[in-house]
């Protein structure tokens, strides 16, 4: 593998070193998604998207698709033959919410600029959450943790003071917001949109049964104070 690191640093003509490949070809496997619009990764992106052919080379022998977005400027690995996902029921919520934002925003015309990303205050991720999955947003410190498991899947950031490109997307909440990413789309398909339907379909109906449940006690106490 060395070997071949050395061929392609020997034909950018300097530009990149053998271990310029190798870190790119390593961050590519465990980030799964590589942007652009992050300053310290525009090297591995460069990389991987002059020499996506060679990269994919590489990985293809591990189960592993290469994939690169040149217009959302972001590349990808997916594997072939996943393992069974260890998600928790939580974070498997959240992403499923957080992909259906991301078709909501598309759909509205709200893309933040060439990047691609959504952003979604902590309001209205309250809100969508509710109607989406029919339960109530986990509380801070759990929702912390969610957007922290996202972002290591490439699917979301937090929004940062240095973001001040947005100030005029007027997010409301205090504590700022999220953006979700573009590769969200590839990570998760279209198999995610059904499943997110079907868990909301399955909160209604949870909702509704709560909601018949209480209708019916409240008919039984007023029979039973009925003269």
């Amino acid at each position: 593998m060395n070997s071949y690191w050395q061929d392609l640093a020997s034909s950018s003509n300097g530009y990149y070193e053998e271990d310029d490949f190798a870190a790119a070809a390593y961050r590519l496997v465990a980030e799964q998604v590589i942007y652009h619009a992050d300053l310290k990764s525009r090297k591995a992106f460069g990389i991987i998207e002059q020499y996506e052919r060679h990269i994919t080379k590489v990985l293809a022998p591990l189960g592993i698709a290469v994939g690169v977005d040149r217009q959302l400027m972001f590349a990808y690995a997916i594997p072939q033959h996943p393992s069974p996902t260890s998600a928790t029921v939580p974070q498997t919520l959240f992403a499923l919410v957080l992909r259906g934002l991301y078709e909501e925003g598309m759909r509205a015309g709200e893309i933040a600029d060439e990047s691609g990303e959504i952003i979604c205050d902590f309001i209205e991720l309250q809100e969508k959450y509710r109607l989406m999955t029919g339960r109530e947003l986990p509380p801070k410190g759990e929702l912390e943790s969610l957007i922290r498991t996202a972002r290591r899947w490439g699917i979301v950031r937090r929004l940062e003071a240095t973001d001040s490109h947005l100030a005029d997307l007027h997010v409301d909440s205090e504590d700022g917001g999220i953006a979700i990413r573009p590769a969200i789309r590839v990570i998760l398909g279209e198999s995610t949109l059904q499943q997110l339907a079907l868990w909301g379909t399955s909160g209604s109906a949870t909702a509704s049964s709560a909601d018949d449940n209480h209708s019916d006690q409240t008919d039984q106490d007023t029979a039973n104070e009925a003269p």
